[in-house]
């Protein structure tokens, strides 16, 4: 099987766009590929976060991958700082790749915005991080959105860069992106141009994996959308940005298609199409949602499945990055 690696970041409860994005596309992987599943703690605090929250966020997130599917017997899953090889092989790539390549790196330029004399150095190198956390494992696949793809090609030339310089060729593999198909791109409630993200300052963009039946109903009810009917043909969402995304997550939710979902559904107001909706949607995270709160009610049970996921990605990734130190020149200790 090849070895397929991915994280998130706990910053805070999933959105619906999390879920059908990223997280749900990752539970099939299980039976197909070695999969190795991470909540990256050491990411979240390039920005600065409270210490009681982030432990708590990164205990919620665990549960919440859990709960949509990850099984700690079907691949490992584990918190990012229980593992240390990740932080040691990301200093020696600190010091392989290049400044001109981060200085490239578009995601930063975007997170730290004007201020950026202000951002931590961590925000800025942070995609050797990344690498380091693909390449303790020698993954060769890494589910990977738009946004991403350009980290990925950085950690292949780092790779390179390292088998080049201390003559180690073939060490660290070439990683490529894996494509799953269509993935669901969940679009805000507010702005069908824009990512549902748990960012936006208003709470009713997005659906939050905890959300309760009433506040789906209402959030769904209060979506924005347009005048028009529903079309009964794809075609006919062109230019609706809104409209299409109502529709898509239907039919994620679902299981359908959007061209299956306008077939029931086309030439409806979308009073009657919300209701729809918020139904599915509610029908869909209910047995999620119980699942996390019987994660989070026992705490003990969850942290030990999460101790044995460290202690598994250790013994994969302690002696890769120890032969990367001895590569370098670090004495044994």
């Amino acid at each position: 099987m090849q070895r397929v690696f991915s994280g998130i970041q706990p910053s805070g409860i999933p959105t619906l766009g999390n879920y059908l994005g990223a997280i749900r596309n990752w539970v099939p992987l299980q039976d197909t590929h070695d999969a190795i599943y991470c909540v990256v703690d050491l990411h979240a605090i390039t920005v600065w976060q409270d210490p009681k929250e982030l432990a708590t966020q990164t205990r919620e997130m665990a549960a919440a991958l859990i709960a949509c599917g990850l099984d700690p017997k079907r691949c490992i899953l584990f918190i990012q700082s229980h593992v240390h090889a990740h932080a040691r092989l990301a200093w020696i790539f600190n010091c392989v790749a290049r400044l001109g390549w981060l200085n490239r790196m578009t995601q930063f330029k975007d997170k730290a915005g004007k201020d950026r004399e202000a951002a931590s150095s961590g925000l800025y190198v942070y995609p050797n991080l990344m690498a380091a956390d693909i390449l303790a494992y020698k993954a060769t696949l890494v589910p990977v959105g738009d946004d991403q793809k350009q980290h990925l090609e950085l950690a292949n030339d780092i790779a390179e860069k390292f088998n080049h310089d201390f003559s180690a060729e073939g060490f660290f593999p070439h990683i490529e992106p894996l494509i799953q198909g269509v993935a669901a791109r969940v679009m805000s409630l507010r702005d069908g141009t824009k990512k549902m993200s748990k960012s936006d300052p208003s709470d009713q963009s997005r659906i939050n994996l905890t959300d309760d039946a009433d506040a789906i109903a209402l959030k769904v009810r209060r979506a924005r959308t347009d005048p028009e009917p529903l079309p009964e043909v794809v075609a006919g969402l062109e230019g609706r940005a809104e409209a299409r995304n109502l529709v898509g997550i239907l039919a994620a939710v679902t299981g359908s298609l959007p061209e299956n979902v306008l077939r029931e559904h086309g030439g409806k107001g979308f009073g009657a199409f919300k209701e729809v909706l918020a139904e599915a949607l509610v029908a869909h995270l209910s047995p999620i949602q119980a699942e996390m709160r019987r994660l989070l009610d026992d705490p003990a049970s969850l942290d030990a499945a999460l101790r044995l996921g460290a202690d598994q990605a250790a013994a994969i990734a302690d002696p890769i990055v120890t032969e990367a130190e001895r590569i370098v020149g670090f004495l044994p200790r």
